[in-house]
């Protein structure tokens, strides 16, 4: 795999915010469901997936920037402690290694003791019928630790919210790859392309399941729109509403509530309904923004006999110098 800095587009000195930006950036523009006909994109989600759960992990992470495991999260170097090879670099030693210095040294399948017997006479730690160190393999030598099993991979998914839902944070149902539902509850601050981690919903391996990986797609609403933490909607009333007030039912995401209406409101007139936004990263809720929309009947006529008589001598664009 390549460097997971690379994959996802960020320096090595990004924050954990810088990284959750760029996945979540990648995820919208690569995801199968958007690239069906496109593998490579598919190729590219799946690396952008397992780059960002290396990073987003802390301890991965600083392992990675030490270079003690891969991109795959493997270790690097099984002779761990060796330095520079045998011949320098690492410790200087005087009189040549000792059968202490090779400890631990050797990887899997590989008996050093064969390699070694003939140089240092007849083995290290003992001949080669006698008695070995507790824990050490032939001739003294101990193995080194193998790389643990691998986990199963990750399974992605996506699940499509209602909008109205979203800013609630209603529970939403998804349905595994194994068949099985559950309930997910929406975290604090989700928004459109918000990823949740399912511990163990994820195919089986040898190291145990991985997980599964939920990416959140917020519908559109018919007059509901999104402004950050705030929700925006134009609210039509009638011309008799703006002029006299009144009391009117207003939409939400929460359900309808009623919005008293001064006499002589004006269209264009943005009222605020307190905690009726989406849900922000501390638990807190916005508002929703209701802009006033005032519609002329369609008997124009009658409206016109009226006011017949009747002329509005303000001048509503003055401030404008015109």
């Amino acid at each position: 795999m390549a460097d997971p800095y690379t994959t996802l587009g960020i320096s090595r000195s990004a924050s954990e915010k810088d990284i959750k930006s760029a996945y979540r950036k990648l995820a919208k523009e690569l995801h199968p469901d958007k690239n069906k006909d496109n593998p490579k994109a598919t190729e590219r989600f799946s690396a952008a997936t397992q780059a960002y759960d290396l990073l987003s992990d802390k301890d991965k992470r600083a392992q990675f920037d030490r270079g003690e495991i891969d991109a795959d999260g493997n270790p690097t170097n099984p002779f761990g402690g060796m330095g520079g090879g045998f011949g320098g670099g690492g410790r200087s030693h005087q009189g040549g290694f000792s059968a202490r210095d090779f400890e631990n040294m050797q990887p899997e399948g590989v008996d050093l003791g064969d390699i070694f017997e003939g140089l240092f006479g007849g083995g290290m730690g003992g001949s080669r019928g006698g008695p070995t160190s507790a824990g050490r393999g032939p001739s003294g030598f101990g193995r080194g630790p193998s790389p643990p099993p691998r986990k199963g991979a990750d399974i992605p998914y996506r699940l499509r919210v209602p909008f109205a839902e979203a800013a609630s944070r209603a529970d939403q149902r998804i349905t595994l790859a194994d068949g099985k539902t559950i309930d997910l509850k929406l975290p604090a601050g989700v928004e459109d392309g918000t990823q949740m981690r399912l511990k163990g919903k994820g195919e089986k391996g040898p190291g145990g399941p991985g997980d599964g990986l939920v990416t959140i797609s917020i519908d559109k609403h018919a007059y509901f729109r999104r402004d950050g933490d705030d929700v925006r909607m134009d609210l039509p009333i009638t011309l008799n509403e703006a002029v006299d007030g009144a009391k009117v039912k207003v939409p939400t995401v929460d359900g309808p509530v009623m919005m008293t209406l001064k006499p002589g409101t004006n269209g264009g007139s943005v009222l605020r309904l307190k905690g009726k936004g989406f849900s922000k990263k501390n638990g807190q809720r916005g508002d929703q923004l209701v802009t006033l929309a005032i519609i002329l009947p369609k008997d124009l006529p009658a409206l016109a006999k009226r006011l017949d008589g009747w002329q509005d001598d303000s001048n509503p664009r003055g401030k404008m110098g015109i």
